[in-house]
């Protein structure tokens, strides 16, 4: 998956839980540590590439960087 292999490249080292839900009826949720940061049944639509990672990087701020920088 392009969105779990996105978010720990990037942020291994402060995500301890990630979760890709799937379902009926188009079910697809992204959470990480216990908080939903994409849902596809939410938004009605597959996440764009780089979309899911750029929900993290904004909800975790500018003072977390990038894993190995």
């Amino acid at each position: 998956m392009s969105a779990a292999n996105d978010l720990l490249s990037n942020y291994q080292h402060v995500i301890k839980d990630l979760s890709l839900l799937t379902g009926d009826k188009g079910i697809f949720d992204v959470e990480v540590n216990g908080t939903k940061i994409y849902s596809k049944h939410e938004t009605g639509r597959h996440a764009e590439p780089g979309e899911v990672l750029e929900i993290f990087t904004e909800l975790v701020g500018p003072e977390i960087s990038i894993y190995g920088t």
